[in-house]
């Protein structure tokens, strides 16, 4: 721990040093003074620098919000412009941030490539280090290539101190900036260490390399390369990984001061959850108002779509006419009498369940997929939250009728929506009680957070076999994923098990990723990827039906417009279709 303290102070440093909203193209190398770029040590700190950047909101630091695009989750930020459609725009803030922000990481990778091979140190470390640098501008251009297509390209050629003024190369094509991608990931892969020591938990690895190059062929429909790259890793044809599912689903997204998990291949470190910079602030869009009484919380929360699709226990398909016959064609106010409650003005107790069978209607979420109630607090269940002087206390989610009297409130009994929104709220991601003194910053997660783990891996190996006419390979690994959460296997019995041939494994596979990676902002990329975006936008609606707001789609949302400022910057630029 001690030495995973000194990293986190580094990094915590570093992003200081970056921490600026408007980055305006200022010099990115602040470590190119006569006295640096001499050691060992060093060549450590410039890779911190680029985790620094990696990690920094508007680059990854945010990839769990991306759910909110999808129709897997709703909100009102940090990207309700890309969310709602109707004022998607190449002014959207957004948009614009993302562009700096990735950028910003490309020109540190290039700063510490160009700069470490003239090291006078180890080759070994120049060489790893490099590989990290190539995986890590990877990762940012893959994002761009996801975002807008071809952009401009620059690599370590580009001196940043001297460059940063007058950066106007035109765009290339998504074809060639697809091609630098998979160089950089091939050239991390030949550098890179199948794992590091402890202290260096967190760096870019072999495997990780291999799984980002598997994710960038699937993602062009390279079946077969994408499933040799994945094969790699999951069944250690090269090297020992040592990668394996977590054995508890919950517990992977909780592990903090230290803990670790065989399934993370590369992940987003938070070290400490009481000094300011050291985790992530997922708690201030994912929190509930219970949370650590946060005065703001909950912009995003999960979809009635995504908790509709979770499966029964037997792997069935959920229906709501099978609890309450004819709720799906029931309008609000016949919903909320077989749903709510009232409760007492003080916002302390149940008062009547009306004709709200309370049992009935837990059941209808607790008798469905186990990942249902891990990722989402539901109606009639119950959140150790924190009372008004943040010390643990229990809180219940209760649909309460407002014209029975009170209203719930966060710092009483109940949790309380800071939208008004009569919505789910997220348990995924979510601290429980204070983690007994650990937890202090409050609107921080101190919990390790995936970019890539092996159960999206599996289920990406799944796809590219399904694509590439290996069924029944595919099902083996789905089934590995659904066998950890606890459900029952594909061709285990059942008929509505069965996989009825390629096209009904490919929706499978959909529907698992969904339920296997809600919350991990993977959903709007895959129906990107999928062509499935448009057909996926719907208003948002709550969990009687009622809107919340409003979704539109255009064809020109598949790509995102190129920022307007940059377009003023660099005159060499073209815009994106439609834009």
């Amino acid at each position: 721990m001690k030495h995973k303290k000194k990293l986190a102070y580094i990094l915590a440093g570093a992003i200081l040093a970056s921490g600026c909203e408007s980055l305006d193209y200022t010099p990115g190398d602040q470590m190119s003074g006569q006295t640096f770029w001499q050691t060992e040590e060093h060549a450590r700190q410039a890779a911190v620098g680029m985790y620094a950047a990696m990690k920094a909101p508007w680059c990854f630091g945010l990839e769990f919000t991306f759910d909110m695009c999808s129709d897997i989750a709703d909100g009102t930020s940090p990207w309700s412009d890309i969310s709602r459609g109707n004022t998607f725009a190449s002014g959207s803030g957004g948009v614009q941030n993302h562009w700096q922000y990735l950028y910003e990481l490309v020109h540190r990778c290039n700063t510490v490539v160009r700069k470490v091979k003239d090291m006078p140190i180890g080759e070994e470390t120049i060489s790893r280090v490099t590989g990290e640098a190539k995986f890590l501008r990877a990762m940012a251009y893959f994002r761009m290539l996801n975002c807008w297509g071809g952009v401009p390209y620059y690599d370590e050629t580009c001196d940043i101190n001297e460059e940063f003024a007058n950066l106007k190369n035109p765009r290339i094509s998504a074809e060639e900036l697809r091609q630098h991608i998979l160089d950089d990931l091939t050239e991390a892969i030949g550098k890179l260490p199948v794992s590091w020591e402890p202290e260096n938990l967190g760096r870019a690895t072999k495997g990780a390399a291999y799984a980002l190059r598997g994710k960038v062929y699937l993602f062009n429909r390279e079946w077969e390369k994408a499933a040799e790259d994945f094969e790699e890793i999951v069944y250690d044809v090269h090297n020992r990984y040592g990668y394996s599912l977590h054995p508890d689903y919950d517990g992977l997204f909780r592990l903090y001061n230290g803990t670790h998990s065989p399934e993370m291949i590369f992940s987003i470190q938070s070290l400490d959850g009481n000094v300011p910079g050291y985790a992530l602030d997922i708690v201030s869009y994912f929190g509930n108002k219970s949370t650590m009484r946060l005065i703001a919380a909950n912009s995003i929360v999960p979809s009635t779509r995504l908790v509709d699709m979770y499966e029964n226990l037997d792997g069935s398909p959920f229906d709501w006419d099978d609890v309450f016959p004819g709720f799906n064609a029931a309008d609000s106010q016949t919903r909320r009498r077989f749903m709510c409650v009232a409760i007492d003005q003080g916002s302390t107790r149940v008062t009547s369940t009306l004709e709200c069978d309370t049992t009935k209607v837990m059941d209808a979420y607790r008798l469905r997929d186990p990942r249902l109630n891990l990722n989402v607090i539901t109606p009639y269940s119950h959140y150790l939250g924190t009372d008004a002087g943040s010390n643990p206390a229990d809180k219940q989610f209760v649909l309460a009728d407002p014209s029975k009297g009170g209203a719930p409130m966060e710092a009483m009994a109940f949790i309380r929506n800071s939208e008004g929104w009569n919505s789910y709220f997220w348990r995924k991601w979510i601290p429980t009680g204070n983690l007994d003194g650990y937890w202090g910053e409050y609107n921080r997660t101190p919990y390790e957070f995936p970019l890539i783990r092996l159960g999206d891996v599996l289920l990406m190996l799944a796809e590219a076999y399904n694509e590439s006419e290996a069924t029944e390979k595919a099902v083996v690994e789905v089934n590995k994923v659904r066998e950890r959460a606890g459900m029952p296997l594909l061709n285990s019995g059942a008929a509505w098990l069965a996989v009825a041939g390629k096209d009904d494994m490919a929706e499978r596979i959909r529907r698992e990723r969904a339920f296997e990676l809600a919350g991990e902002g993977q959903r709007y990329w895959d129906l990107r990827r999928w062509g499935l975006l448009e057909e996926s936008v719907c208003d948002a609606t709550d969990i009687f039906g009622d809107l919340m707001y409003t979704r539109t789609y255009q064809k020109r949302h598949e790509l995102w417009p190129i920022p307007l400022v940059e377009l003023d910057r660099n005159t060499s630029l073209t815009q994106n279709e439609g834009w």
